[in-house]
């Protein structure tokens, strides 16, 4: 096993998972999942251009499932993966006027440990407990469209991240950001976890700080 195999990230994932893909018929398949990526790839570009950041900066990584994808942020942005996730679900709207039968897509954050390994293609990947927990929150049943939701930990770090960039409370304040109560439920496996929908009534594009890399959310 090689150093970066051995190395765990804790950092922020967002899960991007399409409303009943496999009810559709494989060219809509194709044609939404082409479509959804070409438009968060410009999405992304335009969060970079706006910040000023490389992409490196942002994103640590990608991880396709077929019906949607992973995003792993690098770890000194923690606490904007809420963020990032309510800029992604601002598309939704957009894909529906596009294609009838697209039914919206579903939003999880999570704040988790995952460890890279290269793959047999030599492509880095990524696994981890992290990236499982993330999934577990879409099953939770009181789930509703035009939301997101996050995990308890994902709601920590979304409190640092505020506290140290107080210019992003004002901003989410000025979009009526809002939170549910905290939501108690059992994963397939049994285990209790404790999540909170939150969305924007003025939803957007919200880029990240042009931050000192130097410094970390610990």
């Amino acid at each position: 096993m090689n150093e970066k195999e051995k190395v765990e990230i804790l950092t922020d994932i967002v899960l991007i998972d399409i409303i009943n893909f496999s009810k559709l018929k494989s060219a809509q398949q194709l044609e939404i999942i082409s479509f959804l990526t070409k438009s968060y790839k410009k999405m992304i570009d335009k969060i970079l251009a706006k910040s000023g950041l490389p992409l490196g900066r942002l994103i640590h990584g990608f991880i396709s499932t077929g019906d949607g994808f992973y995003t792993i942020l690098n770890p000194r942005l923690k606490g904007f993966g809420a963020i990032l996730g309510l800029s992604f679900n601002h598309f939704s709207d957009h894909i529906a006027k596009k294609y009838p039968y697209f039914e919206g897509i579903r939003i999880s954050v999570h704040t988790g440990v995952m460890a890279e390994f290269t793959d047999i293609l030599g492509n880095t990947n990524y696994i981890g407990q992290g990236l499982n927990d993330c999934a577990r929150y879409l099953e939770m049943k009181d789930y509703a469209i035009s939301t997101v939701i996050i995990s308890d930990a994902a709601m920590e770090y979304l409190k640092k991240f505020l506290t140290m960039h107080p210019d992003f409370s004002h901003l989410l304040a000025e979009r009526e950001f809002k939170r549910s109560s905290a939501y108690t439920f059992h994963d397939k496996h049994g285990i209790e976890k404790i999540g909170y929908l939150i969305w924007l009534r003025k939803a957007g594009i919200i880029s990240p700080p042009n931050i000192n890399f130097n410094s970390l959310i610990q």
